[in-house]
């Protein structure tokens, strides 16, 4: 148990931290705040203050939770990570046929992180760093393997179909789903200011949601 948590408050002086009832809620409103937090400023310039006064708690309170900034930034991240991997191993594309199943997963990807555009910045950020934070996280084999799985079953199915290429693994297709993903969130404003069009225009989504499925497919069915 850390001073923090057994009393002490940040600079020091005796503080007795006693949890809230409903201490499941308090902690998810904390992540959420947080979350918010370091995906516009970093986990530098996030301030565990700010935190705590848009939250129904205290500095004191997140620090018995959290034991420290920099575990509250990495549990932060780790929740960003297994949201959209809880997404990935909940839908359903076994009944479909490969080429169909492909798309639903790669359309899935592509509406999770136009809507959630702090995982991407948070991503960004921590390769700012270099992953040493998410290098630390004691769940990040199970971060990985919904993401590799899913697509893995169906190119599985889709090469023993001889629909898909063989020379083509899971990692090859989550990597390209996800850099047409995370590229027009994370460039939306400097693609925007150099070429005069907005990735997340309304008028394109559509269009760009089809032209990734595209891409995919093309690619996987290339001889």
């Amino acid at each position: 148990m850390t001073a923090l948590q057994s009393g002490a408050d940040a600079d020091g002086g005796p503080a007795e931290v006693r949890p809230p009832r409903d201490g499941h809620r308090t902690r998810s409103e904390i992540l959420e705040v947080a979350t918010r937090e370091f995906s516009a400023h970093g986990l530098a310039g996030a301030r565990v203050d700010e935190i705590a006064a848009k939250t129904r708690t205290t500095k004191r309170m997140i620090y018995y939770y959290f034991g420290s900034k920099e575990r509250l930034y990495l549990e932060v991240l780790e929740q960003a990570y297994a949201n959209i991997r809880f997404l990935e191993r909940q839908v359903d594309v076994e009944h479909l046929d490969p080429v169909a199943a492909i798309r639903r997963l790669a359309g899935l990807t592509f509406d999770h992180h136009e809507s959630h555009s702090d995982f991407i910045r948070l991503v960004a950020i921590e390769n700012i760093h270099e992953a040493r934070h998410l290098a630390k996280s004691e769940s990040l084999p199970g971060l990985a393997e919904p993401a590799v799985a899913v697509v893995g079953r169906i190119l599985d199915r889709g090469q023993a179909a001889g629909i898909f290429r063989d020379d083509v693994d899971a990692l090859d297709v989550h990597m390209m789903i996800s850099s047409y993903c995370v590229f027009r969130i994370a460039n939306r404003h400097t693609f925007n200011t150099v070429f005069g069009r907005d990735l997340l225009s309304p008028d394109r989504r559509a269009h760009h949601r089809a032209m990734l499925g595209d891409m995919v497919v093309e690619y996987l069915t290339a001889r």
